[in-house]
């Protein structure tokens, strides 16, 4: 029997494989601008942060002041790529028709964005009334807001809720909300999880056993 009652996923890089690609968008616009980055680099230092952050960052490695329409002008772009390319995380499909646990999710992401992806990639049926957005409460990782919020309107408290994620940034709020969370390391480029989640896995296969379900 699980020691949790409830589960809240991140959504980039957990259920949907969208950090590449809106990595490589965000890569594509920072170097029209003079910026000279690569993949690499935003993986690094992009991933799990707000897109604020994201834009701070950029705005150190140009010669000029950031357009204004830049984030919009991100958002088409990268729902486009998305639209196009965007697949659900290898094996989670799989876990969340298993899950017998009530479970929901907590993004980053502004909400159209969150569910453009999950309608994309198939997932949106089992998320209909469980998304958490950030940008709803004006809240954002490292800060535990959304993860307290989802926590709250699940019905659970944080000592009975597993967080999934896969960015230091997430796993940071997780915690920082009191939550045990579970880092999802497949892409974790710079092995930055080991040690700061409560454990970590590599594979979405074995993530039901560690909750409890198997």
């Amino acid at each position: 029997m699980s020691q949790y009652k409830c589960v809240i996923f991140d959504c980039d890089g957990v259920l949907v494989d969208s950090e590449s690609i809106a990595n490589q968008v965000m890569v594509d616009m920072a170097n029209e601008l003079g910026a000279n980055i690569n993949l690499e680099y935003a993986l690094k230092n992009f991933k799990g942060a707000s897109i604020h952050r994201c834009l701070e960052l950029i705005a150190d490695l140009i010669p000029e002041r950031l357009p204004d329409d830049f984030i919009p002008n991100f958002r088409t772009r990268s729902f486009e790529s998305f639209k196009n390319n965007i697949k659900p995380v290898e094996g989670v499909t799989e876990v969340l028709e298993q899950l017998t646990l009530p479970f929901c999710v907590a993004s980053s992401g502004p909400e159209n964005k969150i569910r453009l992806n999950l309608e994309l990639t198939g997932l949106l049926p089992h998320f209909e009334d469980r998304i958490f957005s950030c940008f709803t409460i004006k809240r954002w990782k490292p800060d535990p807001g959304v993860f307290l919020w989802a926590a709250e309107t699940m019905g659970f408290q944080p000592d009975e809720c597993v967080v999934i994620e896969d960015s230091l940034t997430g796993v940071t709020a997780a915690k920082n909300g009191g939550f045990d969370v579970f880092g999802y390391t497949a892409h974790d480029y710079h092995n930055e999880l080991k040690g700061q989640a409560t454990r970590t896995f590599n594979t979405m296969s074995e993530l039901l056993k560690m909750i409890g379900e198997r």
